[in-house]
């Protein structure tokens, strides 16, 4: 005859804490979830902060590729076209060059904008975390 003592099988009939009164223990939980709350917050300014920084990096690339093929397109196509221009018609030889670097900026835009593909407004973990806050405070007030 098992009396249940010990095995780890009988159920709780004990508060976990039965000195303290009930605005006590709700005081504490309040507490708890505030503290926690906090938490979850700095977590996702963290998380904020590391998307923001990705897609400046992403930004910054759109940008620089937007820049430097300005600059090539303004130097190299003016270069070219002279050169075309001693085999072709003039408007033609302007016509290819700038055609060329058309797919040239294509290419950096498209590179730029997959790297923006990468970066997820949403944080994630903090989302995750606070459902399984809510979860525990369930807990708690059962």
């Amino acid at each position: 005859m098992a009396t249940g003592q010990g095995d780890g099988s009988r159920l709780q009939t004990e508060p976990k804490q039965a000195d303290r009164s009930l605005g006590e223990l709700f005081g504490e939980m309040t507490s708890e979830v505030s503290n926690l709350m906090r938490k979850e917050v700095e977590l996702a300014k963290v998380e904020i902060k590391e998307e923001v920084g990705r897609a400046g990096k992403a930004g910054g690339m759109l940008g620089a590729g937007a820049g430097a093929g300005y600059f090539a397109l303004l130097f190299v196509s003016l270069a070219l076209a002279w050169l075309l221009d001693q085999a072709l018609n003039t408007a033609l030889a302007f016509f290819i060059v700038g055609l060329l670097y058309g797919i040239a900026a294509a290419v950096l835009i498209t590179r730029g904008r997959e790297q923006m593909k990468h970066v997820d407004p949403v944080p994630r973990q903090t989302v995750e975390t606070l459902k399984e806050d809510a979860e525990w405070v369930k807990a708690q007030k059962s």
